[in-house]
């Protein structure tokens, strides 16, 4: 195959899959491309720690999230939890009762990544 071919290869490839991709984000809702994280917690120290390593780790990942803070009691016991602080990801509970490292925060929200 000549050095043309070759290129006409590549950009049909390349077309070939940017069609994909639309018509995957054409059907996906913006909400769905967005990871929505709530820290559960009354504001007492754990959970203001739980909430300051969800931002940080966020960060050092460079990934984007709408991060929120839920101190309403009747709303916290919605989740079925038992202790505080929380980690809900895309209203799912992952982390209850304690505070996980940097490290574990990362790979929780890498694992629950929607996109």
């Amino acid at each position: 195959m000549g050095s043309s071919a070759k290129i006409i290869q590549n950009n049909i490839t390349s077309i070939n899959f940017l069609l994909k991709l639309f018509v995957i984000l054409r059907n996906t809702k913006l909400n769905d491309l967005i990871m929505e994280i709530k820290v559960l917690g009354v504001g007492c120290p754990r959970c203001k720690a739980l909430e300051q390593a969800v931002i940080n780790s966020l960060a050092e990942l460079d990934i984007a999230a709408d991060v929120s803070k839920v101190t309403d009691i009747n709303e916290i016991m919605s989740y079925g939890i038992l202790h505080t602080p929380a980690l809900v990801i895309n209203e799912k509970v992952v982390v209850s009762g304690r505070v996980p490292a940097i490290a574990e925060i990362k790979e929780i929200i890498i694992k629950n990544k929607t996109i």
